[in-house]
């Protein structure tokens, strides 16, 4: 009797366990059809599925990988967790659709966007380079109109609001001039397009003189205005 058991014990944990391993290499077969799918897809394809082009997203998912912020885990790989956060931020999918397209549960949907975005975060100093004031932009320098009127403008200043999702007690400060609340955002930006300084997080309700000045001053995180030079 108990040897018919134990071999009852077996052949159940056998088969449980091929069963899931069975899921398991399904799932990660689909993963694979799919991040293939996403990846040899043509340009104009890869960028309405990810906002960015195919050569975009293989300099990110390089320099994710390369500076070691984003490693491959068991069953995901750098390239599949860029192209899920991506996704997310791309398209506002929740994470119920990211599980049933990635075949993942929800919480490894979450950790991997949490992954990415603090990893991207950590990109700032390489990517966000304040003007140094050393020279004059070459946009403003090769161009009559502006030459020498606008020698000494290092770039344009703007502030915009994005929508957000706060908790019920604080939501009153974030709702400004919309229905909705927001988040107030100042941007600076090079003559090329590039932006070079990025102060997030205050509220909607905030006043936009309120916001640069904090710029100016704050510890860390200052908005730099070289001697001499204006936005």
């Amino acid at each position: 009797m108990y040897a018919a058991y134990a071999a009852i014990l077996v052949l159940v944990y056998h088969r449980s366990n091929y069963l899931e391993r069975s899921i398991s290499n399904e799932g990660d077969y689909e993963q694979h059809a799919l991040m293939e799918k996403l990846t040899l897809m043509d340009n104009e394809d890869c960028y309405n599925q990810l906002r960015m082009g195919k050569d975009a997203f293989a300099r990110l998912v390089n320099i994710l990988w390369g500076t070691g912020r984003l490693r491959n885990s068991a069953h995901s790989n750098v390239e599949e967790q860029v192209a899920k956060f991506l996704h997310i931020i791309g398209h506002n999918l929740r994470n119920r659709t990211m599980k049933f397209y990635f075949k993942h549960s929800s919480e490894t949907v979450s950790r991997h966007f949490h992954q990415v975005l603090r990893a991207i975060i950590s990109l700032d100093d390489v990517f966000l380079k304040q003007f140094d004031g050393l020279k004059c932009p070459q946009e403003i320098k090769d161009n009559t109109k502006f030459w020498p009127y606008f020698k000494d403008c290092i770039g344009a200043i703007d502030g915009s609001h994005f929508r957000v999702k706060v908790s019920n007690d604080v939501v009153q400060r974030y709702r400004g001039r919309k229905y909705y609340p927001t988040q107030n955002i100042l941007t600076t930006c090079s003559f090329d397009l590039k932006f070079t300084y990025v102060l997030p997080g205050w509220e909607g309700s905030a006043s936009d003189s309120r916001i640069p000045d904090n710029a100016l001053t704050r510890n860390f995180d200052k908005l730099i205005v070289p001697q001499g030079d204006y936005w």
